[in-house]
């Protein structure tokens, strides 16, 4: 299964948030046997973010687009990706409905903070989706994910993207299964390794530098365990023991 992420959010490109999102959706979708083939972070562009979740939804078996959720006017995902398919926005009665009910929840826990706030949440603006759409919704979030084909649409707050992913986590899944060697032998002086491994076995190869007193590391992948195994060993034989 190769899988794109899309992570959405002026505040990323600044460097005022950093793009945990990204690296914990990859390493989630990797131990599922997933393959990352694409990882691409944007603006809140309306325009940009249905060309790249257009091309990518015909490239790929999944996207996965996280960010831009919300009611503020630079929250522009889910408009975006309805644009990417040629849908209207439409407002599901039960995703409506939910969302009234976590408001009025909200308001009687703290109606200071409506009061101070002058809250006026416009309810079928937050319910709408993408025509067709299946919704996704979960007690931490307020602002429903979705579902649009292939793409799945999530929150950028990390407790919420967490959430949300792991109430459809076992739809993403592949064959793809990895192992690692620890070395000290420089990453620079791998490379006769790398190339034979690729060479003599039908597997993905890659090197990691060692880091803070760590040390380096050869990363395997295939979708043979057997083949993976043998990659695995050939190299273990070739490079140098960590001390």
């Amino acid at each position: 299964m190769d899988v794109a992420i899309v992570t959405v959010g002026d505040e990323l490109l600044a460097g005022d948030t950093e793009n945990t999102n990204a690296t914990w959706l990859a390493r989630q979708l990797a131990e599922r046997g997933a393959t990352v083939t694409r990882m691409l972070t944007i603006p809140d562009d309306r325009a940009l973010i249905a060309r790249w979740v257009g091309e990518f939804a015909d490239a790929f078996d999944a996207v996965i687009v996280t960010g831009g959720l919300g009611d503020t006017p630079d929250d522009v995902t889910v408009a975006a990706v309805a644009d990417a398919f040629d849908r209207d926005l439409e407002v599901q009665p039960d995703v409506r409905e939910r969302i009234a009910e976590k408001a009025r929840q909200f308001r009687e826990a703290d109606p200071e903070y409506y009061e101070q706030h002058d809250f006026d949440l416009d309810l079928d603006e937050t319910a709408a989706l993408p025509a067709g759409a299946r919704p996704i919704q979960t007690e931490e979030s307020f602002n429903p994910g979705c579902v649009v084909e292939n793409v799945y649409v999530f929150p950028g707050f990390p407790g919420e993207l967490k959430v949300m992913f792991d109430s459809v986590a076992d739809e993403f899944g592949g064959d793809a299964v990895s192992d690692a060697v620890e070395t000290a032998t420089p990453e620079g002086a791998l490379k006769d390794v790398l190339d034979g491994a690729r060479e003599r076995f039908d597997v993905a190869v890659g090197s990691y530098p060692a880091r803070r007193g760590e040390p380096g590391r050869v990363k395997v992948t295939g979708t043979d365990p057997a083949e993976v195994e043998r990659a695995i060993e050939w190299v273990d034989e070739r490079v140098a023991d960590p001390e």
